[in-house]
């Protein structure tokens, strides 16, 4: 039985100060045992607050990281090694999201090589793969993320992808408001899953966590996870507010 998990990722959001008052709000508003598990991603610059926070917060809340770069160490100004998210107590990290993608131009082999780092540095990798508006139009959704999915997973073992999570982010829901029908991501997912059994087998397929992700909010997450390949979301914005996020937690009532 796959736990659900439920990730806010901050993007570009909260000081120090800020992400210690929304721990402690957020621990406040969770039960001592959830049904899903629970996660937060800050940004590089607040990971070792939020490590502090959670570890005193009384709830049971994962940390994960928005990124990573794929070496241990070394002249590579401004990026963030595994080693140093591994050292701050991390135990998430978002590889290849659209926003990296998109705007900074990371291509699938940069992408399956932060994949290969995180596991290998005992941390759980969160995949993001997507569609742009365009591909779905032109009826190429299915097609993108196939190949992302078998470029980012290539060389990995099927208990190593079994233990991962994947998020299925179409680009045109992110941050716009717009959001695929439970029925579109369940689709899609399925799909996802499809995949998963014909390159690393059943077993693999039935653990691997499959999420949504693009403008989930409190209102409509309960209807995305009544699909059956759908085992939580990736929370953009709805994720900043410690109220709206543990309503999303709470979508079973």
């Amino acid at each position: 039985m796959r736990k659900p998990l439920i990730a806010g990722n901050w993007k570009m959001y909260k000081t120090t100060g800020e992400t210690e008052e929304y721990v402690s709000r957020l621990a406040a508003l969770l039960r001592p045992q959830e049904e899903v598990e629970v996660a937060i991603c800050p940004p590089f610059t607040s990971l070792q607050a939020a490590s502090r926070a959670l570890a005193t917060c009384g709830r049971e809340i994962l940390l994960g990281a928005q990124d990573v770069y794929p070496e241990r160490e070394g002249a590579y100004t401004g990026e963030i090694s595994p080693v140093m998210l591994q050292d701050l107590g991390v135990q998430l990290v978002i590889v290849g999201h659209s926003e990296r993608r998109q705007i900074l131009g990371e291509d699938d082999d940069l992408v399956a090589k932060k994949v290969k780092a995180v596991l290998e540095h005992g941390m759980t990798p969160i995949l993001c793969v997507g569609e742009t508006l365009q591909e779905r139009e032109a009826g190429k959704a299915e097609e993108k993320v196939v190949s992302q999915v078998r470029k980012d997973l290539e060389g990995l073992s099927p208990r190593e992808v079994a233990g991962m999570v994947i998020a299925y982010e179409p680009i045109w829901a992110i941050g716009t408001g717009r959001t695929a029908t439970p029925e579109d991501a369940q689709e899609m997912n399925s799909l996802i899953r499809r995949e998963i059994t014909s390159l690393f087998g059943g077993d693999a397929a039935a653990e691997v966590r499959i999420l949504y992700g693009g403008s989930v909010k409190p209102e409509n997450i309960a209807d995305l996870m009544e699909m059956e390949d759908i085992d939580g979301a990736l929370v953009g914005g709805a994720s900043l507010d410690p109220g709206s996020f543990a309503r999303i937690v709470h979508y079973r009532g």
